[in-house]
């Protein structure tokens, strides 16, 4: 999508040169100074319209990539937790000894971060 400031930097640019010339074929230094100076107001507006296109464009694709992350993010979490529910139908009792030992880990830890 264009930015409405590029249409109109350009539009301004174009009038700003064709004044310009006009003053410089008719001699008129008051018609060629505005011409120099409505072009150059085009030239500024259709930079600052090319930035918030980028600016536009940079946040679609960080959006995008956020997005697309999130999705892979959820299907892996989804997953692995359909892989752990697996493990601990097919291995209970080695599943609830695996889940003592990490609860006894734990408790060291955050014992040993009292002291």
């Amino acid at each position: 999508m264009v930015d409405t400031d590029r249409i109109t930097g350009a539009a301004k640019n174009l009038g700003g040169k064709i004044q310009g010339a006009v003053g410089d074929l008719t001699g008129s230094h008051r018609h060629s100074a505005e011409g120099r100076l409505r072009e150059a107001e085009g030239v500024a507006e259709n930079v600052y319209g090319q930035a918030k296109d980028a600016v536009r464009d940079a946040a679609e694709t960080a959006y995008d990539f956020a997005e697309d992350a999130y999705e892979r993010g959820g299907h892996g979490l989804r997953r692995g937790t359909r892989e752990v529910s697996h493990q601990v139908a097919e291995y209970p009792l080695a599943s609830l000894l695996i889940a003592g030992l990490v609860g006894f880990g734990l408790g060291l830890l955050v014992n040993a971060t009292r002291d």
